[in-house]
């Protein structure tokens, strides 16, 4: 069976291929193994040229060497792409006729996952959690067709219209209200540490388990323990990171942490406590033109579908009354 893209891919992976000509070596090693010098004749680059974006493929955990072979008194080593690639052959290579496959980058959200699980026609959905910054860089780059956000500006009092017009100063965009959702403090059954707020993050008698950087919740929280005057030293576990909330969650079920800051929804589905904290709007970030693309319907059918709302309100901690609310950058 294969991975779960999010579970196979990170960030720094996706900026590796994000260069044309490391995208172009991927290519030909999807098709079959090849050495340097194969590849120099397939691209038209020097061996020397190949050999040092092979490596980047290669540290990125992209390629592999799959086979070294003596001929002549000269060594040849093969170079393959690793099996869990050919989950981007989708964007990496022409779509296949009547099938196309939307990938949806940045900050983790469990309604998302509902919408990528949903029957969309001829549609595969991919959720790609890398974080709230991260996925507008990648929106940026052209590796996602949309982009999960939650980032609070505290200049202006409002989500992500001021970074989405930071990335996106030349484009129109839109951004897509999928719900608010309530943020807290993910803490045991029954709260037996007796948590009560940001300040006994500090306890020594606690482990803290942190999100990802770039991802909004982190954001969020290090602006707060800014103006609490706490240091991230001063937090056990800080360093302590994960991607998704699910995985805060599983961290306290399983007691490698004691308190971790994600969304009641993600609580909810562990039986686990939460300590509410703020309410935050959570945007889909689409440039404008993909709003009127007609392969992208069954996917908008679905969001703005009664059932949808349902199950999304159903999550705990979702309020959907402004769902399918649109504002133009």
């Amino acid at each position: 069976m294969m991975e779960p893209l999010e579970r196979l891919y990170t960030f720094d992976q996706l900026k590796i291929i994000s260069d044309p000509r490391r995208l172009s070596i991927l290519k030909q090693l999807m098709v079959a193994p090849a050495t340097l010098t194969q590849l120099g004749k397939a691209l038209g680059e020097h061996p020397a040229w190949i050999r040092h974006h092979l490596k980047l493929l290669e540290g990125a955990g992209l390629v592999e060497l799959s086979e070294v072979k003596i001929s002549d008194g000269y060594i040849e080593k093969y170079y393959q792409s690793k099996a869990h690639v050919y989950l981007f052959q989708e964007l990496v290579l022409p779509e296949k006729p009547g099938k196309h496959t939307i990938v949806l980058s940045g900050s983790h959200d469990l309604a998302l996952e509902i919408l990528a699980h949903s029957s969309c026609g001829d549609l595969n959905i991919f959720t790609n959690p890398v974080g709230s910054l991260d996925g507008l860089v990648a929106l940026r780059q052209g590796l996602c067709h949309a982009a999960g956000c939650h980032l609070y500006d505290t200049t202006s009092g409002d989500y992500n219209s001021p970074y989405v017009r930071h990335f996106f100063p030349d484009k129109k965009m839109v951004l897509l209200t999928l719900a608010h959702r309530e943020q807290g403090l993910i803490v045991s059954a029954g709260n037996p540490y007796k948590i009560q707020g940001l300040e006994d993050l500090t306890r020594q008698d606690l482990r803290f388990i942190n999100r990802n950087y770039g991802s909004g919740t982190r954001l969020w929280l290090d602006e707060q323990l800014s103006r609490m005057m706490i240091s991230p030293e001063q937090v056990p576990g800080y360093t302590d990171v994960v991607n998704t909330h699910t995985a805060v969650a599983v961290a306290i079920q399983e007691g490698r942490a004691q308190v971790g800051l994600g969304i009641r929804a993600a609580a909810t589905s562990h039986h686990l406590g939460f300590i509410p904290l703020f309410q935050e709007r959570y945007d889909l970030v689409i440039p404008q033109e993909h709003l009127e693309e007609k392969q992208l319907s069954p996917m908008f059918d679905v969001f703005y579908s009664g059932d949808f709302r349902h199950q999304v309100e159903n999550l705990g901690g979702y309020d959907v009354s402004h769902l399918g609310d649109q504002i133009i950058l």
